[in-house]
């Protein structure tokens, strides 16, 4: 197998992380959606707790598609 086939496989299994990300970002903005039509008064604690949910999944597609351009161009 040649370097660069190996380089280009491992970069795809890495940026299979990126599946996980797309499903909990949906699941984060359903649920947060969901509970302020349930309870509207709540949405300023509700709303801070959901971006940081946000902000903290998408760290983790930022991380693997670090790792993926890091195992491609290193």
């Amino acid at each position: 197998m040649d370097v660069q086939a190996a380089r280009e496989i491992g970069a795809g299994i890495a940026v299979i992380a990126l599946a996980g990300v797309g499903i909990g970002l949906g699941n984060i903005f359903s649920t947060l959606v969901s509970s302020i039509a349930r309870n509207p008064a709540a949405r300023p604690h509700v709303f801070a707790l959901g971006m940081l949910g946000f902000a903290l999944t998408e760290a983790v597609a930022l991380f693997a598609l670090l790792i993926a351009f890091l195992i491609l161009f290193a």
